[in-house]
C-alpha cells in the first residue's frame, strides 16, 4: 500500500458512492412506476410452484436455449455477472491493497479456480454475443434481422463493460500472480500464462483492480439514469417477471387468453360497472403491474419478432417494437400518474382538479412539459404528421394471428398476446373500432350462432350425406348415457364443405372402431373464439354460457370422468378446454387427432394399406403451440405409411397460417399474405399432399395452394387433414355395420325434454319463433318503466317485452339471471311456420348486440354491430321486414305442438333469459344510450355488409339450394321513444361513430 494505491482507492471509494445513489435512484422510480398497473392478485401465489419455475429457468435456461448458441453464451454471461459479484466488490480491497482478498475463503484453491472459470467464461460468453449481434445487425435486409428497431446504444453499452469486467477479473488475477511469482496450474492455468506477459508490479495491479471497480460503477450511473434500458434492466427485472408469470405451473401465457381485469377481479355480465370498471386497455395505466413489469423487463433480443409471421409477411406489426413502444409511453407518461393526473374517456381531466372539479392548473403546471404532453397521445390511433398521434397504430393491432410465436420464443416471459387482447378488447367494447368485416362476424355470431350466419337446420346436412346413421342428442337420443364421446363438430365442420370431409373421415373412423358417439346438431354455437380474440369478450362469454347451459344438460347425471368431448377444430379444442373452465364448463376435451392415435395404438384402428406418398405437416397454432400436441398427428400419420417431410419452421415454431385471432374473417391489405407464404414453404418439401389437423388452416392453406398452382406452381398437391389420411388406410365397414356400431339401447329414464320429430322440425320452430318475438314485442303494451338500476342490470330486474328501457347506466337485460345449466321453464308450443305474406315487423330499436329486424350500427360506441355503418349523428334507417321462414310459406307445414326448439343464434330459451345471467340479450326493447327513435316504415331487408363469405364449395360437392323468402309487406308502426341513458358503459363515448370507420 503506498500513496498512490490510496489515492485509487479513495477516489474509487468516493466515485461509487455517487454511482449507487444514481442506481438505486432508478431502482426506486422504476417500482414505483410499475405500481401504477392495475392490480393483479393472482400474480402472488402459489409460492413454492412459482419459485421453483423461476429457479429453474434461471439455473438451466430452458427459456434461452430455444436459440442453442446463444442460450450457452448468455448462460456464461450471466453467471459471470452474478458470481462475479464478489470479485467486484473485492476490487475495492484491491485498489488500497494490491495483496487484498476476502479473508477466510479468498486465498482457497476453490476460489482461485472460480475466479479463473468465471473470468474466461465472461469474456468467452460477451464475444460470442458481440458476434450474433453483428451478424444479425439490420444493415442486411431490416425484416430478416432480429435486432430491427432495437436500440443499439444500450446494447453497445452493456457489451462493452461487460468484456471489461472480464478482462478485469483476469488481469487483476494475472498481474497477482507476477506480482508474487506464486501459481497454481490447476487452478491458475490460463492466468499464469497471461501474467508470463506482465511485468511484477503492485500499483499495476491496484489499477487493473481499480479500472474493473470504475467500469461496474460506471454501467450503475448509467443503467440508473435510464430507467427504459431493458437490455441492461433484466438482470434484476427478469426474476420476477418469471415469478409472477401468468401459468404457476410453468408454462407459457398461451391457450387461454387472459379474462378481462378489472380492480384485480375477472369481469363478466353480472359483475361489471361501466361506470367504475376498464373494459381492456384503452390507456397504459389500464394494464396490470404484471404488464408494466414486462414492458420494463424486454431486452430488445428480437426472439419473438424474427418468429412473428406478421413481421414477416411485411405487416407493420413487431411484437417487440410493440413493447418497446408501450414502456418507452409508459415511462415518459409515468411523471403525470404518478403526481395523480388522470383523464376520463372524453379526455377530460379528473385526477388532478380544483374543489370546483376544474383542471388544477397549478399542478399540472409542476409537471414536466413532456409528460403531459405524451398525457394526451391514445394508446391506439392513427399517427397524424406533425402532431404526437397514437402509441400504437390500429393496422399493427390488427396484424396479429395471436399464433402465440411470439410468447413461446420470449426468454423472460413476456405475454404479449394477452396485451393485444386487452387493447383490442377497449377498441371494440369502448371505442367501437375495429375492422369493418368483424361487425358481419359479430351479427352472425350473435343472431344466427356461427361465423358464417348459416341457419341451424344445416349443421345437420353433413350427416344427411353420410350413408350410416349417426345419433343426434334430442332426436335419436334423449341422454348421454352409454355413450362415450359427444362429437363437437364446430362451424366449419359442419358448414363448410372442405372442413365436412373431415367431420365425416372422424366419423367414419370413430364408428369404424366401435366408439359411441352423438352429435348436438342443431343445438351447436360457434364456441366464441373469435369473437374473443377479435376483443368482443362479452359475445363470447354469451356464447360461452349458451354452450355450457347445452352441454350441462347434455352430460345431466354423468360423472365429470365421463364427460368427454372429441373436437376437430383447434380453435374449439381449446376454447372448450382451456376457456369454458373460466366460465364454469369444465369437460374432459381431446382432439380428434388425439383420440385416432389413441385408437390405433389400441389396435381398434388398424391400417391395412400404406399410402407411401410425401407428405408435409402444418402445425396448427391453436393445437401446438397453445396446447402443446404436436406428437399424435405425427404418429398417427406414420401409422398410415405416409413420408413425412418436415417444413423448416413446424413444431413450436411452426408458422401461423394467418387464420388466428379472427384474421379468418379480415382480409390481408398490406404485404404478401401469410396463407401464401405459408404454402411457398410447404411446396420446398415437394409433397403430395399438406397435411393439418385444424379446419381453418385447412381453409387458408388450400386456398394458398390454389392460388399458387393458378401460377403453374405445386401442381397435384392436395391439402388434407390427418383422419382422411387414416381412412384411405384402414377397412371401409358396411353402412349396416358403422350404424351397429354406434347403436346404444337407451334404458328407461326420466324424459329431460320433448325432443321434435325431425331435424326439420327444429329449424322451422326455430324460425317461426324468432318471428314471433319480434311481433310480440310490438303487440305487447310497454309496460311500467323498470326502476332505475346502475351497471348491467342483470340481476332482479326483468321487465315485459316492448318496456322502456330503465334510466340507468350501461345495458339494462331483460329478465332475471339464470344459472348455466340450470332447468328451462316449460317452453310455450310453437305456431304454425309463418304464411305466404307476413305482416311486417314492428321496428326494432338499435342498441346492444344486434337487434333482431335489421337495427342500424350504433350511433355510440360500445357494441352494436347490427346493420350498415352510419353517420355520427345521422337518423336510423327504417327497420327492415321481418325475415320469413327458410323453406317457402306455401310448402312449410305448421310445427308440431312440441315444446319449442331452442333457437339459433343467441336467442335464450324462453325469450328473456340469458343463460347464466350473462350475455348482451337485449331483443327488440333495449335501444342504445342517445340513439334516435327508428323511422315508423319498415322497409326490406337489405343485405349485411362486410359479412363473411359463405363457405366455398368444392366443384364434387352439392350445391345446396336456397329457399326464397316470403314476401313481407311493410306496415307503418310506431316506435316510441325510449328515455336517454347517461353516457358510459360499453362504448357510449361523447363523439360516436360506425365501426371500422375513421374518425374525422
Amino acid at each position: 500500500m503506498n500513496a498512490l494505491t490510496i489515492t485509487l482507492g479513495t477516489v474509487g471509494v468516493l466515485l461509487s458512492l455517487v454511482c449507487w445513489a444514481s442506481f438505486l435512484s432508478g431502482a426506486w422510480r422504476m417500482a414505483k412506476t410499475v405500481q401504477i398497473g392495475q392490480s393483479a392478485p393472482d400474480r402472488w401465489r402459489p409460492f413454492f410452484p412459482r419459485f421453483k419455475q423461476m429457479i429453474v429457468e434461471f439455473i438451466a435456461h430452458t427459456r434461452m436455449q430455444k436459440f442453442r448458441t446463444v442460450g450457452w453464451a448468455h448462460w456464461l454471461v450471466m453467471i459471470g455477472f452474478l458470481g462475479g459479484a464478489a470479485l467486484w466488490f473485492e476490487a475495492y480491497g484491491q485498489t488500497f491493497d494490491p495483496t487484498f482478498h476476502w479473508p477466510l475463503f479468498g486465498n482457497t484453491w476453490v476460489w482461485h479456480l472460480w475466479d479463473e472459470i468465471l473470468g474466461i467464461g465472461t469474456v468467452v460468453g460477451i464475444l460470442t454475443l458481440i458476434v450474433i449481434r453483428q451478424l444479425n445487425h439490420p444493415r442486411i435486409p431490416e425484416r430478416l434481422s432480429r435486432f430491427a428497431g432495437s436500440k443499439f446504444t444500450p446494447a453497445y453499452f452493456v457489451e462493452v463493460v461487460v468484456l471489461l469486467e472480464g478482462l478485469g477479473m483476469i488481469l487483476v488475477k494475472a498481474g497477482r500472480i507476477a506480482m508474487t511469482g506464486h501459481s497454481n496450474p490447476w487452478t491458475d492455468f490460463f492466468t499464469m500464462q497471461v501474467a508470463k506477459l506482465l511485468p511484477a508490479s503492485a500499483v499495476m495491479v491496484s489499477i487493473f483492480a481499480f479500472v474493473k471497480l470504475m467500469s461496474g460503477m460506471i454501467w450503475l450511473f448509467v443503467v440508473g439514469r435510464n430507467i427504459t434500458w431493458g437490455v441492461a434492466w433484466h438482470r434484476f427485472s427478469a426474476f420476477p417477471n418469471i415469478y409472477f408469470k401468468r401459468e404457476d405451473d410453468g408454462g407459457v401465457a398461451l391457450g387461454a387468453a387472459k379474462p378481462m381485469m378489472s380492480k384485480g377481479r375477472a369481469l363478466d355480465m353480472e359483475n361489471v360497472d361501466p361506470d367504475t370498471d376498464t373494459l381492456g386497455a384503452g390507456r397504459v395505466e389500464d394494464f396490470s403491474w404484471k404488464g408494466w413489469l414486462d414492458f420494463t423487463t424486454c431486452t430488445e433480443c428480437g426472439r419473438c419478432q424474427s418468429q412473428c409471421p406478421a413481421w414477416n409477411t411485411g405487416k407493420p406489426l413487431s411484437p417487440k417494437l410493440l413493447i418497446m413502444s408501450l414502456r418507452d409511453h409508459g415511462y415518459a407518461k409515468a411523471p403525470y400518474l404518478l403526481a395523480g393526473g388522470r383523464k376520463d374517456m372524453g379526455g377530460d381531466e379528473v385526477g388532478l382538479v380544483d374543489a370546483e372539479g376544474n383542471a388544477d392548473e397549478a399542478a399540472l403546471a409542476k409537471i414536466p412539459e413532456a409528460a403531459r404532453a405524451e398525457a394526451e397521445r391514445p394508446l391506439v390511433g392513427e399517427s397524424v404528421e406533425g402532431e404526437l398521434g397514437g402509441i400504437i397504430d390500429p393496422e399493427t393491432l390488427w396484424s396479429c394471428t395471436t399464433c402465440g410465436a411470439c410468447v413461446e420464443q420470449c426468454p423472460v416471459d413476456i405475454e404479449h398476446v394477452d396485451h393485444i387482447i386487452d387493447m383490442r378488447r377497449y377498441q371494440v367494447l369502448i371505442e367501437s373500432e375495429f375492422p369493418s368485416e368483424l361487425a358481419g362476424l359479430f351479427k352472425n355470431l350473435e343472431n344466427k350462432g356461427n361465423p358464417w350466419g348459416q341457419n341451424s337446420k344445416d349443421r345437420l346436412n353433413w350427416i344427411n350425406e353420410m350413408d350410416f346413421e349417426i345419433p343426434v342428442y334430442g332426436q335419436d337420443a334423449d341422454s348421454f348415457e352409454d355413450y362415450e364421446y359427444l362429437f363437437w363438430v364446430g362451424c366449419a365442420g359442419a358448414y363448410e364443405d372442405r372442413a365436412k370431409k373431415t367431420t365425416k373421415a372422424v366419423a367414419e373412423l370413430l364408428a369404424t372402431a366401435g366408439v359411441k358417439f352423438m352429435v348436438l346438431g342443431a343445438e351447436e354455437t360457434c364456441t366464441g373464439d373469435s369473437a374473443r380474440r377479435a376483443g368482443n369478450e362479452f359475445l363470447f362469454q354469451q356464447l360461452a354460457m349458451q354452450n355450457i347451459e347445452t352441454l350441462n344438460a347434455v352430460f345431466d347425471g354423468t360423472p365429470e370422468s365421463k364427460r368427454k368431448i372429441v373436437v376437430t377444430c383447434a380453435h374449439c379444442f381449446n376454447a372448450l378446454g382451456n376457456e369454458y373452465p373460466q366460465v364454469g364448463g369444465v369437460y374432459e376435451v381431446v382432439h380428434h387427432t388425439q383420440l385416432l392415435n389413441r385408437l390405433v395404438r389400441a389396435k381398434k384402428l388398424v391400417p391395412v394399406a400404406k399410402l407411401n406418398e410425401d407428405v408435409t405437416y402444418h402445425d396448427p397454432c391453436y393445437l401446438g403451440r397453445h396446447n402443446k400436441v404436436y406428437d399424435a398427428p405425427r404418429e398417427l400419420m406414420e401409422a398410415s405409411g405416409a413420408k413425412l417431410n418436415e417444413m423448416p419452421r413446424h413444431g413450436e415454431r411452426s408458422m401461423c397460417c394467418g387464420a388466428g385471432g379472427a384474421r379468418m374473417w379480415m382480409e390481408e391489405q398490406l404485404g404478401k399474405r401469410i396463407n401464401i407464404d405459408r404454402v411457398d414453404e410447404a411446396l420446398t418439401t415437394s409433397p403430395k399432399k399438406i397435411a393439418t389437423g385444424c379446419p381453418f388452416c385447412r381453409v387458408m392453406l388450400t386456398d394458398g395452394v390454389t392460388a399458387r398452382q393458378e401460377q403453374g406452381q405445386g401442381e397435384g398437391v392436395e391439402v388434407v387433414d390427418v383422419a382422411q389420411m387414416m381412412l384411405e388406410t384402414v377397412t371401409r365397414l358396411d353402412s349396416t355395420q358403422l350404424t351397429a356400431n354406434l347403436k346404444v339401447e337407451q334404458r328407461e329414464k326420466a324424459p329431460v325434454a320433448a325432443a321434435p320429430a325431425a331435424a326439420e322440425a327444429v329449424a322451422e320452430v326455430k324460425e317461426a319463433e324468432r318471428v314471433q318475438e319480434v311481433e310480440e314485442a310490438a303487440a305487447t303494451p310497454s309496460a311500467q318503466t323498470a326502476p332505475a338500476g346502475k351497471g348491467l342490470q342483470m340481476k332482479g330486474l326483468a321487465k315485459a317485452p316492448g318496456a322502456k328501457a330503465p334510466g340507468g347506466k350501461g345495458l339494462q337485460m331483460k329478465g332475471a339471471a339464470k344459472a348455466p345449466g340450470a332447468k328451462a321453464e316449460a317452453a310455450a308450443p310453437a305456431e304454425a311456420a309463418p304464411a305466404a305474406e307476413a305482416p311486417a315487423t314492428p321496428t326494432a330499436k338499435p342498441g346492444g348486440l344486434g337487434m333482431k329486424g335489421g337495427a342500424k350500427a350504433p350511433g355510440g360506441k360500445g357494441l352494436q354491430m347490427k346493420g350498415a355503418a352510419k353517420a355520427p349523428g345521422a337518423k336510423a334507417p327504417a327497420a327492415p321486414a321481418a325475415p320469413a321462414a327458410d323453406a317457402p310459406a306455401a310448402e312449410a307445414p305448421a310445427a308440431p305442438a312440441a315444446p319449442a326448439a331452442k333457437p339459433g343464434g343467441l336467442a335464450m330459451k324462453g325469450g328473456a333469459k340469458a343463460p347464466g345471467g350473462k350475455g348482451l340479450q337485449m331483443k327488440g326493447g333495449a335501444k342504445a344510450p342517445g340513439a334516435k327513435p327508428a323511422a315508423p316504415e319498415a322497409s326490406a331487408a337489405p343485405a349485411a355488409p362486410a359479412a363473411p363469405a359463405a363457405p366455398a364449395a368444392e366443384p364434387e360437392a352439392p350445391e345446396a339450394s336456397t329457399a326464397p323468402a316470403a314476401e313481407a309487406p311493410a306496415a307503418p308502426t310506431e316506435a316510441k321513444p325510449v328515455p336517454q341513458a347517461k353516457a358510459g358503459g360499453l362504448g357510449f363515448k361523447s363523439g360516436a361513430k360506425a365501426p371500422g370507420a375513421r374518425k374525422a
